[in-house]
């Protein structure tokens, strides 16, 4: 109720980071999670991420161009059924490119072609740790757009995983970009608050489907 009495103004949360509340109406973002269901079948499926040092990430993912692997990219899904990744699709490229404009202005969204994604799923456990996006080999804006369940989404600074921060509630059909700047900026989501998800959605937990300039 709060968040329809009371929605989210646009913000600029650090310099080149904007989070844009409801960029995506109902109607994407149910086609958006049709998408990912399919996506996320095998092979080159949805799965669980392994860490160097022997651990898991509680959030599960599938990569759209490249597949990423900590820490690094390859054609194929190196740490999982060894599956070629799936395509990227052009009509992404355009979601991308869309939303950079929309957040940071059209100058910002003159870059390469949006090529790889990274789709995470979040249920009521799952978290990511602070980290900084800087496998790519382009300073383009990397776009996230959430679905699903309201998230504590942290957004840090360039040099540490400490403090500055500051925590953005990301709800379904929001936008978030970070560049210039804030391109490798330290973020992380350390909670995910379950069933908030909009009941017309159908989706128990939370999509992040992020979209990445690789530079390659």
């Amino acid at each position: 109720m709060d968040a329809e009495l009371f929605p989210q103004p646009r913000a600029e949360i650090a310099p080149g980071a904007v989070h844009v509340p409801d960029w995506l109406d109902a109607a994407r973002q149910r086609d958006l999670l049709a998408a990912c269901r399919e996506w996320a079948r095998p092979p080159a499926g949805l799965r669980t991420v392994r860490t160097p040092g022997g651990g898991t990430m509680t959030a599960r993912q599938v990569c759209l161009g490249l597949h990423w692997y900590p820490y690094g990219y390859a054609r194929t899904v190196v740490d999982g059924d060894g599956a070629p990744v799936k395509p990227f699709p052009a009509w992404l490229d355009r979601l991308g490119r869309d939303a950079v404009a929309d957040a940071l202005g059209p100058a910002a969204a003159a870059a390469a072609p949006y090529d790889i994604a990274l789709i995470n799923f979040y249920d009521a456990d799952a978290r990511m740790g602070l980290h900084r996006d800087s496998d790519e080999d382009s300073p383009a804006p990397v776009v996230s757009l959430s679905l699903g369940d309201t998230c504590v989404f942290r957004f840090g600074n360039t040099e540490t995983r400490t403090r500055p921060w500051t925590d953005v509630e990301l709800r379904s059909g929001d936008l978030f970009v970070f560049g210039g700047p804030s391109r490798l900026a330290y973020h992380g989501v350390p909670r995910v608050h379950a069933g908030t998800a909009p009941p017309e959605l159908g989706l128990t937990g939370r999509l992040n489907i992020t979209l990445r300039v690789s530079g390659r």
